[in-house]
């Protein structure tokens, strides 16, 4: 029996969820998070079910739904081939982070109140439920007004958790995010308006009927340097460490997932609708993705504060899956959204443990570290799981991505121009740089002597250990049997003529 307007309730049930909790949360205090998990859970459910359906053959579920059927304006939503493995294992991230929330706001709340506050568990699971569902929005939108909308959606919320209960200079911090990221918003929202004045629509087929013309190239550069300031690319990253670093740690998980989801746009629009012009810039995108993975894994090397730390490395691994896409082959295509996938749940998991190690030792600084696997030693072997996404060894998700992926990049090489071949094999040699990033601080925080001012720690609480603990078995079941997620990224990947290598 089909579950009816099931993409819309996707998106609208962590909508709703959020006034209820918001109503409720004064009186249920952080029990409250249960509330927002339990939609979460369902929504998950949700794209399973879906899932299930496209894993098997079955045809991509779209949604139509008018909405000022006077100026032509329709959304909808599509569960296809790509959308539905980029929601789902985005869902799946927002539902665990939910469930770690609840004992570190206690802790967060404490700190800034000096007591339990219960209505500001209120807030916080308000605009946690908006982003959850903002995040859903961007995957499954099939028109562009609406995709800018929902990517607003993402902004405003991730603002006021950030202004609200993020750390030492969080207000100035949160302003200058919030500039940077509505910079972006508006190249974007140009390129968008620029497509209706050309096509008469907002849909997003309507970027694949611009043709190669010069008004395609002005859409396709406003969009991507707009995306670009969106995932903190090289020239343009500078906003991204410090609000990595001073939001809520139980919110980083989500702020990651945001600035990922950059990875899917492009794939989607830019790939998907507008390969033709993507051709001319194929190379170009690929020097500053191999630039950006350079310089971000070299400045994470010298930070020795943890949520810096994983902060300048976001900047580095989101340029991987920008590296695949813009490979325009099939594996590199389908591998560069696997590895941000991948990443997500590898850097939820590093994010977390920033989160742990921060509220158990009241510590940032990775120098006044040390020892901690003797006292914490879940929490150590959690970080070590997520440097190992992060660093690519089998059997987790991170070797099969990055492997598929560099197949794809190097077959452009093989068969591309000079220039190709040398930035697959910079690419390769730079994933030395993410194997010292991740290895290092685990090396730091878990083992050698223990600080005596450390001796008292005690192993984190199990609601903020065992949602990292699922998530670390998904990953390994994705890097046992990648195929729950390849089938279907590339089937969706040799549906692009663009795309070359095709299986």
């Amino acid at each position: 029996m089909a579950i009816p307007f099931v993409l819309l309730q996707i998106v609208a049930v962590p909508l709703l969820t959020s006034l209820v909790v918001f109503a409720i949360g004064g009186r249920l205090g952080k029990r409250v998070g249960w509330i927002a998990f339990a939609s979460l859970l369902y929504t998950s459910f949700l794209l399973l079910y879906v899932g299930m359906g496209l894993y098997s053959g079955g045809s991509p579920l779209t949604e139509t739904y008018d909405w000022a059927p006077v100026a032509g304006l329709a959304f909808g939503f599509l569960a296809d081939d790509l959308s539905l493995p980029v929601a789902l294992v985005m869902c799946f991230i927002c539902a665990a982070t939910a469930v770690f929330s609840m004992p570190y706001m206690h802790h967060r709340i404490e700190v800034l109140f000096g007591e339990e506050k219960k209505e500001q568990y209120a807030v916080y699971y308000l605009n946690f439920l908006l982003l959850s569902a903002g995040l859903l929005g961007v995957s499954l939108s099939t028109n562009l007004i609406e995709l800018y909308l929902f990517v607003e959606l993402m902004l405003i919320p991730s603002f006021f958790l950030m202004s609200l209960f993020g750390y030492f200079d969080r207000e100035r911090i949160a302003i200058m995010y919030f500039i940077w990221n509505q910079l972006g918003a508006f190249l974007f929202l140009v390129g968008i308006l620029l497509v209706y004045a050309a096509t008469g629509s907002f849909e997003n087929t309507a970027l694949s009927r611009l043709n190669v013309t010069s008004m395609a190239y002005v859409v396709f550069a406003l969009i991507m340097v707009g995306w670009f300031v969106k995932m903190a690319v090289f020239g343009v990253h500078m906003w991204l460490p410090y609000a990595h670093a001073e939001h809520p740690t139980s919110f980083a998980p989500i702020m990651a997932t945001i600035v990922g989801v950059g990875n899917y746009v492009v794939a989607r629009l830019l790939v998907g609708y507008m390969g033709g012009v993507f051709q001319a810039f194929s190379v170009p995108f690929m020097i500053i993705a191999l630039i950006t993975m350079i310089f971000g894994g070299a400045v994470t090397l010298v930070q020795d504060d943890i949520k810096y730390l994983f902060a300048w490395s976001t900047i580095s691994q989101n340029a991987y899956s920008l590296l695949g896409i813009g490979s325009l082959t099939v594996l590199g295509f389908s591998g560069g959204v696997f590895y941000f996938l991948s990443h997500l749940i590898g850097k939820c998991i590093l994010f977390s443990v920033a989160g742990i190690i921060l509220v158990q030792t009241g510590e940032r600084d990775i120098r006044k570290m040390g020892g901690l696997a003797a006292k914490m030693p879940l929490t150590a072997t959690l970080c070590l799981l997520g440097a190992l996404v992060l660093s690519a060894v089998p059997p987790l998700s991170g070797f099969q991505a990055e492997w598929i992926m560099f197949v794809g990049i190097f077959f452009q090489g093989a068969y591309g121009v000079t220039i190709n071949l040398v930035i697959a094999i910079l690419g390769i040699i730079a994933t030395a740089l993410t194997v010292a990033y991740t290895f290092w601080p685990v090396r730091r925080i878990f083992f050698g002597p223990l600080p005596t001012a450390l001796r008292g720690v005690t192993e984190a609480p199990w609601a903020m250990t065992i949602p990292l603990v699922a998530l670390a078995a998904i990953s390994i079941l994705l890097g046992i049997y990648p195929d729950l997620l390849v089938k279907m990224l590339v089937n969706f990947a040799n549906s692009l003529p663009v795309l070359k290598g095709g299986l």
